[in-house]
């Protein structure tokens, strides 16, 4: 931490600098694409006037998050193969997405997720449900940013103490809201294509960068790796993190199913299919995300291994005990080292890349959230379809700006928590409340509004329960209330018990009601989420 700390102050004109640019340059993009927003569909989904290519760019902005830069770089310099698995898993969820949500959304919905759900069931009952839903899943992910925004930038700019991470989390809070209610989706979109470029490029240049260090043999990267991390050949091998006890190997079956079935109900990433004019707009901006991500993905590996290698765990944890600084510590090695001008510019390069990568991933997340409020709750609920779309507009500006201070107020507590593990229990939660809730509605014939309730309810209250009662709040070194004991639950992420209970509670509730779901709205929605006749 010293050393970072102190590389940084060196050449703090030059990071300040850097960020400055960064910010004037988004808040530029913000302030023209404000002036473009003319209605609730410009706002909300950026005039649907996105191409696929661009699309494919803004779904991987939203989805390379501080998790997959940050945490994911420092589970693996941790943990070795146990860290990748997070990379897998983030991968492979996009399966998932692609085969069973992306289109049939484009075509069925017009701005939320409660759009679709709620398209052949009672509006009001089933929008409040998806709305809580949205938020509460959109401010855990949030969590995550705020904490990699403290630990990065705090240390980048030479300064510590809580005081100086709770400051930054404030300031990355308040330009969040800025993007949101200024420019909607097109400038939140604009600022995540430029991110996930500027991201792409940085993650490209270290990991040449790492390969040249052991001469584009991986073998020898790996090698190192493991000998550095003194867990020697454990290090490449299950089981590290995932694999010692019983609980630890059902705690990896948890956090798999989390992220293989989060994505496709992240409403961050679904509203990202609204953004264009059509379902094959849609199926091709997630074909480019995919190779852009996996892309990425792989190129984790030499970012977590290299760090491994060029840092050591042992510096890395005495930087930030969850691992959440082994990217930036390991671009100042490849500059030059501590005290370097090599390593000082490297370093601020890539940790002004990690901040834009926060702060267009929260703007993504705080639009979702306030999207969901102000069309589903303010709107379809509280105004019962009476409210204009100047007004519904300006509730979402409201609701964003509420949003930013319960994500600013919970981070402050959150900061020695991994962010890819925060992540994951984003996840879960969606995976939990809205994924069961979203199939059965494009699939079940039967389904209806007692059981679309019940299952969100059900997924959501069980894993926010399990959450809190699990070892992430209490009983455990990086808790958030590491002094306090009060976890009975013996996972770290409760999808294995809380995805199940939402698919469970879903199918019960629709055979007890008594309620009879109508076959013609059901083909309606079938038709339309085929073939997109009818679509918005």
């Amino acid at each position: 931490m010293i050393q970072l700390a102190s590389a940084a102050s060196d050449h703090r004109g030059l990071t300040m600098t850097l960020f400055g640019l960064f910010v004037a340059a988004t808040l530029g993009i913000t302030i023209w694409a404000g002036r473009q927003t003319k209605d609730a569909a410009d706002f909300y989904a950026g005039g649907r006037g996105f191409t696929g290519f661009q699309n494919g760019l803004a779904i991987s902005g939203d989805y390379m998050s501080a998790a997959s830069f940050l945490g994911i770089a420092g589970a693996i310099a941790l943990f070795g193969y146990d860290g990748f698995l997070y990379s897998i898993g983030f991968l492979v969820a996009w399966l998932v997405a692609l085969l069973l949500v992306a289109e049939p959304l484009r075509n069925s919905g017009r701005y939320t997720m409660a759009d679709v759900l709620a398209f052949r069931m009672r509006q009001r009952p089933v929008r409040t449900a998806a709305g809580v839903s949205t938020i509460v899943v959109s401010i855990f992910y949030l969590l995550a940013q705020m904490v990699g925004a403290g630990s990065l930038v705090a240390l980048l700019l030479g300064v510590s103490g809580e005081g100086a991470k709770r400051w930054t989390i404030v300031a990355v809070g308040a330009l969040m809201v800025i993007y949101v209610a200024i420019g909607g989706m097109k400038g939140t979109t604009w600022v995540q294509i430029v991110k996930a470029v500027l991201l792409i490029a940085g993650t490209a240049l270290m990991t040449v960068l790492v390969l040249a260090k052991y001469h584009f043999n991986l073998s020898g990267l790996l090698g190192a790796a493991s000998e550095a991390s003194g867990k020697g050949a454990a290090f490449l091998e299950p089981g590290l993190k995932y694999g010692t006890t019983g609980t630890t190997k059902l705690d990896f079956l948890s956090l798999g199913l989390a992220l293989v079935l989060g994505t496709a109900g992240l409403p961050h990433i679904l509203v990202r299919f609204y953004t264009v004019p059509t379902a094959k707009a849609a199926r091709k901006s997630v074909l480019w995300a995919i190779g852009i991500i996996g892309g990425f993905y792989l190129m984790t590996l030499a970012l977590g291994f290299g760090a491994a290698a060029l840092v050591g765990p042992k510096a890395i944890k005495a930087s930030n005990a969850a691992g959440n600084t082994a990217a930036p510590l390991l671009a100042q090695e490849l500059g030059g080292g501590a005290g370097s001008t090599g390593g000082a510019i490297l370093l601020a390069v890539i940790s002004a890349v990690a901040f834009a990568t926060i702060l267009a991933v929260v703007a993504g997340l705080t639009l979702a959230s306030s999207a969901s409020f102000a069309h589903d709750l303010w709107a379809n609920v509280i105004r019962r379809g009476k409210a204009s779309e100047k007004e519904e507009v300006r509730s979402a500006k409201l609701a964003a700006v509420a949003i930013g201070a319960i994500a600013i107020l919970l981070s402050i507590f959150a900061d020695k928590l991994n962010a890819a593990a925060l992540v994951a229990l984003a996840f879960a939660v969606a995976a939990s409340a809205n994924l069961p809730t979203l199939l059965y509605s494009l699939f079940w014939k039967r389904f209806n509004t007692t059981g679309a309730v019940s299952s969100v309810y059900a997924g959501l209250i069980t894993s926010v329960t399990l959450v809190i009662f699990s070892t992430v709040v209490s009983g455990g070194k990086n808790s958030l209330f590491p002094h306090s004991d009060f976890h009975w639950f013996p996972l770290e992420n409760p999808g294995l018990v809380s995805i199940p209970v939402g698919f469970l509670a879903g199918w019960i509730g629709t055979l007890l009601s008594k309620e009879t779901a109508d076959p013609a709205k059901y083909a309606e929605l079938e038709v339309r989420s085929l073939t997109g006749l009818g679509a918005h």
